[in-house]
């Protein structure tokens, strides 16, 4: 059984690709090829490619190690530090949200009679 074809919006589709020429520019910046970025991401060179060409079913956590190998910054933080306090802010949020969320019941709008 193949992969399932993700359904994607336009967004999602631009900013693949956005994040997929900033992985190209900055590699190229640094004069890398894409094994030498594999290795340092410790990936495999297909992995980088598919990165660079905005391929939807990458995973995620491989585009971010790739983006974070190259140097680009991710969510315009560059400091490993801030995102680790990001993280935790974030993660503070969520502890004070409810558990789960339900919809508001419908009143009983049968004329007020009950029988």
């Amino acid at each position: 059984m193949g992969r399932t074809r993700v359904g994607m919006t336009s967004v999602a589709e631009n900013a693949l690709a956005v994040l997929g020429n900033e992985v190209r520019l900055a590699r190229a910046e640094k004069k890398m090829t894409i094994a030498e970025l594999a290795a340092r991401a410790g990936v495999s060179p297909r992995t980088v490619s598919a990165i660079e060409a905005g391929a939807p079913a990458t995973a995620v956590g491989n585009v971010f190690t790739v983006a974070a190998a190259v140097g680009f910054p991710l969510f315009s933080v560059e400091d490993p530090n801030e995102f680790a306090a990001l993280r935790l802010r974030g993660e503070e949020k969520i502890a004070l949200m409810p558990k789960r969320v339900d919809h508001p019941r419908k009143k009983d709008d049968d004329g007020n009679f009950d029988f």
